[in-house]
């Protein structure tokens, strides 16, 4: 393995205003006498007091009764600092989107685009579409309302003014399967779980696939009803109202709620009178209906009149291409994907991979080739369980020393640079930057270092990625823990990490850090979930 420059070390200068704008501490005298490493052979000097911080981390309170797979590796040397339960298969969370995407490019490559088309049986030469519209998708999780009305003009300005026949939703590049096999059915209203199909609709700018934004004004004076809306909206959805406006000093209740297997959205509870407006996003029932009743709605405001029926359908052997749309290349999409931890990406690509290697839009096939895939990376897949591309289930099982092979033969594609500034920075306020690590290692020798990506669900949290130490040395790092007692351990990871970018190989020197309860005390989220899952980031 070549190894190659990841990051810039952190400066004398910065480490200095570190050191003095920081209340900190020596780890040891925080945490206690140091636990024994549960790496190799003992090493005297900085390996050795590097081992004992981050045993001693592990011993926290937050982690009493975990399993936390931990590995930290020298990506200049090979050596394996530290090493913890790294060969027991744990439930990574959004970890898996290291493995999904990591495959995607290897698979699909950083160019790889989606093509959406408009396409009819015959060259409409005279304005008439004889028979059936065919809007036909190949997965594009960037497909927008204002994307369906460029489309729809460009179909007026090819000048075709009728179509005798249909409109017709082609998405059989993927299957017709929605949701994940293992996926909590409970979960499939929340935007996290939406249904994933090769044609569906962005509700906004983060690119989340297959919602809509469901919004609510309090009315004028209290007792009226309030102001719902669906964004976007097709005639495939329906709201039902019974949601008032309370007192002004009263406390918002609204909430949205999608009946199973419809597209009707209650609103119910209430806003007070001269409140702010109420906002979340929900899952569509059949995002193809959705895409397709859209489109509709844009070419009738185009001027372009569909004589039959909204319905999905697969487009003949021969057709007439009107227009095509192309998506940004997969190098721009990691970045949504990975840094805002987006499900739908990564079940889209998942079947995109299986469509591209097997000719199989499915999630059987797309997963069996994200295992070839990482394969084909000189990586071991012993023990690897993957049931999704997301990490949204709990049956996903995957080793820390998996990931740590991962993030060190990497470093050797030549796509490699792409894929780690996917990865959120720690600290860095833009959230297509920082992403789910915006609020996270601030002020500290982790900040603007630490490239990782996160995963919480219940029960499983994990911190992977790369750290530049205070001598410039690259490491990679993974964290999973299962099995914690409380809320996830977002504390003592940063910790971890904190400690790895202060780590010297200089004996002279002695790393400083912080507690993790002072940690603790900065998380702005402390969910089970990724904190874009539930809007807290």
């Amino acid at each position: 393995m070549r190894p190659i420059p990841l990051a810039l070390p952190p400066t004398p200068d910065r480490r200095r205003r570190f050191a003095l704008g920081v209340s900190v501490v020596a780890v040891a005298a925080l945490i206690g006498p140091a636990a024994t490493p549960a790496a190799a052979d003992p090493v005297a000097g900085p390996v050795a007091d590097l081992r004992a911080d981050i045993s001693a981390l592990l011993d926290s309170p937050e982690l009493q009764g975990a399993t936390s797979g931990v590995t930290v590796r020298s990506l200049d040397s090979g050596e394996l600092l530290y090493g913890n339960d790294a060969a027991t298969p744990l439930i990574p969370a959004s970890n898996a989107k290291l493995l999904t995407s990591a495959a995607a490019l290897d698979v699909l490559g950083p160019d790889h685009t989606f093509r959406t088309t408009v396409d009819a049986g015959e060259d409409p030469g005279d304005g008439v579409v004889e028979g059936d519209l065919i809007l036909r998708g190949t997965g594009d999780p960037t497909l927008t309302a204002t994307v369906f009305d460029a489309l729809a003009a460009e179909v007026a300005g090819s000048g075709v003014t009728l179509v005798t026949g249909d409109l017709l939703a082609d998405d059989t590049w993927f299957d017709d399967q929605r949701l994940g096999a293992d996926w909590d059915p409970t979960d499939e209203p929340y935007y996290y779980a939406s249904q994933i199909s090769a044609l569906t609709v962005a509700a906004n700018s983060d690119f989340d696939t297959g919602v809509v934004n469901a919004t609510a004004a309090p009315g004028v004076l209290p007792g009226l009803a309030v102001d719902p809306e669906l964004v976007p909206a097709g005639a495939n959805l329906q709201i039902v109202d019974q949601a008032t406006t309370g007192e002004p000093d009263s406390v918002a209740t609204l909430g949205v709620n999608r009946a199973p297997g419809t597209n009707t959205f209650g609103f119910t509870g209430s806003l007070p009178a001269g409140g702010s407006a109420f906002q979340t996003l929900r899952t569509v029932h059949e995002p193809t209906d959705h895409a397709a009743h859209l489109f509709a709605a844009a070419l009738e405001a185009e001027g372009v009149e569909i004589a039959g029926e909204v319905r999905r359908g697969s487009a003949p052997g021969t057709v007439h291409q009107l227009v095509e749309h192309e998506s940004m290349p997969l190098q721009d999409l990691l970045v949504p994907f990975m840094k805002l931890s987006n499900n739908g990406h990564a079940e889209i690509l998942v079947k995109a991979i299986g469509h591209e290697a097997l000719g199989e839009g499915t999630w059987e096939a797309g997963l069996a080739e994200v295992e070839e895939a990482i394969n084909r990376l000189g990586v071991t897949t012993d023990d690897l369980e993957l049931t999704d591309g997301s990490g949204l289930s709990h049956t996903n099982l995957v080793r820390a020393d998996l990931i740590d092979d991962l993030l060190t033969e990497a470093t050797d594609q030549p796509w490699f640079e792409v894929w780690k500034t996917s990865l959120p920075l720690a600290g860095e306020a833009d959230r297509l930057v920082g992403g789910t690590l915006a609020q996270r290692m601030r002020g500290t020798a982790a900040e603007a270092n630490v490239y990782a990506k996160t995963g919480s669900l219940t029960g499983a949290s994990a911190l992977s990625g790369y750290v530049t130490t205070a001598d410039g040395e690259e490491l990679a790092f993974s964290i999973v823990n299962n099995g914690y007692p409380g809320i996830p351990p977002r504390a003592v990871q940063d910790a971890i990490a904190v400690r790895l970018a202060e780590f010297t190989r200089d004996d002279q020197v002695r790393p400083l850090s912080r507690s993790t309860t002072q940690y603790e005390n900065e998380q702005s989220y402390t969910g089970d979930l990724e904190c874009t899952w539930s809007g807290a980031c």
